[in-house]
């Protein structure tokens, strides 16, 4: 029974506190129970999406912005025939200087650095990449060229950055050159691309047709090299250039056209045929004569019953005919100074012919034939 006093105060510490109940308690631990659960979970959400960005992190690095990226864009430049583009890609051109100090003619040309001199590459995959003590990275593809398998390897450097991401330029430019020696043109053609070798050598129309000349090509590249003009071709040549500043020697003969030879036959056809119109013994300036030790009654008549098959051969950086045989026939009376008699006379004079042939700086061919014993 509550006691109160006279003022009518109720004793609080006579009052007792509600006990706590059962639910109530069960409830906060389920509370934090939930709560450590939804904490846990979002640490793990939190690892995840730290993994997730991390590898798309490393996958975008990988495929944009790592060494090997940037090699496969230049290759893709080469592949699209982009060639202007891909002699902007940082470290791909090269100076005289460069050229001289590996030990390359400074002077190559640049005639094949550009589209129309290109050929694609397919199947192109990255092979390698290793850093080197040095900084640089050695990137290695392969790919195939024309129907040629090969493997690049590329010396890579880092040049600065963009906001966070690495930029790279090639340490060693990827350029090599192609020292080509073509004889019996002054014409050929690379991968269809028509050129001169007056037009790139130093020395203009100066230029020795037996010296090479020295062209600047994209690496990785295959370069088919062909001559197919009037009087000379060949069937090709096909030189793959696979690593970066290296010389790439290619030496060939043209052979002369069915067309050309042709024009030769008849060249001397008409040249022998001229002689025989002359009606002296020994034609001026001709390979054949007929000796006689009696006079003649008449001025003598020739024919030639034979003609030549002219086959021609290299000659330096021009032709000549190969040695062969022909027939004058020879028609002629002559006098005995002994007592007088006249003989007819009609006789074969076999003889021996060559020539040397020469290709003016229009095309045009001069041609000399010669008697040989």
């Amino acid at each position: 029974m509550e006691s109160v006093d006279g003022t009518g105060a109720v004793d609080a510490a006579s009052v007792d506190a509600p006990a706590p109940t059962r639910t109530s308690t069960v409830t906060q631990q389920r509370r934090r129970r939930k709560l450590a659960f939804d904490l846990t979970a979002l640490v793990v959400v939190g690892a995840l999406l730290l993994g997730a960005l991390g590898a798309a992190g490393a996958v975008t690095y990988r495929q944009l912005y790592s060494p090997t990226a940037f090699v496969l864009q230049y290759l893709d430049l080469l592949s699209d025939g982009r060639a202007a583009d891909a002699l902007l890609v940082p470290g791909v051109a090269v100076d005289s200087q460069g050229l001289a100090d590996e030990g390359l003619p400074d002077a190559a040309s640049h005639a094949l650095l550009r589209k129309d001199a290109l050929a694609p590459l397919d199947d192109v995959e990255p092979v390698d990449e290793e850093e080197r003590a040095d900084g640089t990275t050695a990137v290695t593809v392969s790919y195939r060229a024309g129907g040629h398998s090969g493997t690049t390897a590329f010396l890579v450097e880092r040049e600065g950055r963009i906001g966070v991401a690495p930029t790279w330029r090639f340490a060693e430019s990827p350029l090599a050159v192609i020292e080509l020696a073509v004889r019996g043109s002054m014409q050929f053609e690379v991968n269809g691309f028509a050129i001169d070798k007056r037009q790139i050598s130093p020395e203009g129309l100066e230029a020795d047709p037996l010296e090479p000349v020295s062209l600047l090509a994209f690496s990785p590249g295959l370069y088919s090299i062909t001559v197919d003009t009037p009087t000379t071709e060949s069937p090709g040549v096909a030189v793959l250039a696979d690593a970066p500043l290296t010389s790439v020697p290619v030496s060939f003969q043209a052979e002369p056209t069915d067309q050309f030879i042709d024009v030769v036959q008849t060249k001397v056809d008409a040249f022998l045929e001229d002689c025989a119109t002359q009606k002296v013994l020994q034609p001026t300036g001709c390979p054949f004569g007929y000796y006689v030790r009696n006079r003649i009654v008449e001025p003598p008549s020739w024919s030639i019953a034979e003609h030549p098959v002219v086959t021609l051969e290299p000659d330096g950086a021009d032709w000549a005919i190969t040695r062969t045989q022909a027939v004058a026939e020879i028609d002629v009376q002559i006098q005995s100074l002994f007592d007088g008699s006249v003989k007819d006379v009609d006789e074969e004079v076999p003889f021996f012919i060559t020539g040397r042939i020469t290709i003016l700086p229009d095309g045009a061919a001069s041609i000399a034939v010669a008697a040989t014993d």
